[in-house]
């Protein structure tokens, strides 16, 4: 059994990371097919269900020991362990416990900022958007990133099943979130505040709605405790807001498909348009947006990251995309 390595960044900040085969190794498996049915193990969140749209199954282009320390999106853990097992043959459920990662903000940072700090520091990332912040961050460090879309993704409304809403404008939204359209009974509904949650300045969700939604309109600040640090924290906060159904917030479709749904809540249509994953290839839900792969522009023609990220736009590594229950870019 190989010791268990983890980079120094991470080890320093408490932070955990997709690592290359000493992490993954620590279990003696022999690599099977990444097809595995097993439910994944994932703190504080429930067992994704795939909805995989092709089963071509991939052929390994590197060794367990090669696969470069990974980190991203909340959203993308489950994408990252279809990479890991695809790009490799190890087996889905040990790929699958070995994958954590950073808030997208820290992840672009990681790679970006830290990507050349130490031999075991990030090499690829796979994440939504950077926040405005995060990019100026870069600019100022001369844009050292390649990156390219390899999915779409949405951003997402959730209300309590009890609410008798099943529908909101774009409109409707950017008033609820600007504090001009504050009681359920002014968009069909009951007699009731509305309680709007938002997420923290640096969460990817929190990037997106600026950006899908708000646009530079005009947006309330949310009180600490309507703005959890945690995805998993603003789900669970809407289901149990004082027992009633006047809340809402916002999540990214694949979070509450994949990863965390929630009893007692519901996604909301927008503009009359209900989120799957349908309806996000096509676009015809009208809050779409793509994640990325990451890698530092100087990696290397045969570094095992270029050889992921060049994977990622082929056909085998778009079928691993939506084996994972995503919807690739083509």
């Amino acid at each position: 059994m190989r010791t268990v390595k983890i980079s120094r960044r991470a080890f320093l900040t408490g932070l955990g990371l997709a690592s290359t085969a000493a992490l993954l190794s620590a279990c003696n498996t022999v690599p099977a097919s990444s097809d595995s049915g097993a439910a994944p193990s994932q703190p504080d969140s429930e067992a994704p269900s795939s909805s995989a749209a092709s089963e071509m199954p991939a052929q390994p282009i590197l060794s367990v020991d090669e696969f470069p320390i990974t980190d991203g999106s909340t959203a993308c853990i489950p994408l990252i362990a279809q990479i890991m097992a695809d790009t490799t043959g190890l087996d889905l459920e040990t790929a699958r416990s070995a994958v954590t990662t950073n808030t997208t903000a820290q992840a672009w940072r990681n790679l970006g900022l830290y990507g050349n700090n130490y031999g075991d520091s990030v090499k690829l990332i796979i994440a939504y958007e950077a926040p405005e912040s995060v990019k100026e961050e870069l600019k100022a460090d001369g844009d050292p990133l390649e990156q390219k879309a390899i999915g779409r993704d949405a951003l997402v409304f959730i209300v309590n099943e009890d609410n008798p809403v099943q529908s909101l404008t774009r409109q409707q939204l950017k008033d609820i979130y600007a504090g001009t359209i504050t009681n359920w009974k002014d968009v069909g509904g009951k007699d009731q505040e509305i309680i709007a949650f938002q997420r923290r300045a640096d969460s990817g969700s929190q990037t997106l709605f600026q950006k899908l939604l708000i646009q530079g309109g005009p947006l309330m600040e949310a009180p600490t405790e309507l703005a959890p640090t945690a995805m998993g924290e603003l789900v669970d906060s809407i289901a149990e807001y004082n027992n009633s159904a006047n809340a809402i917030g916002f999540s990214v479709y694949y979070y509450i498909d994949q990863m965390y749904s929630k009893p007692g809540l519901r996604l909301l249509a927008v503009d009359g348009v209900t989120p799957s994953n349908e309806t996000i290839a096509d676009q015809s839900y009208p809050l779409c947006n793509e994640f990325y792969a990451a890698i530092l522009q100087d990696s290397a023609a045969d570094s095992p990251e270029r050889r992921i990220y060049e994977w990622l736009s082929t056909d085998a590594g778009r079928s691993c995309i939506e084996h994972s229950g995503y919807v690739a870019v083509q």
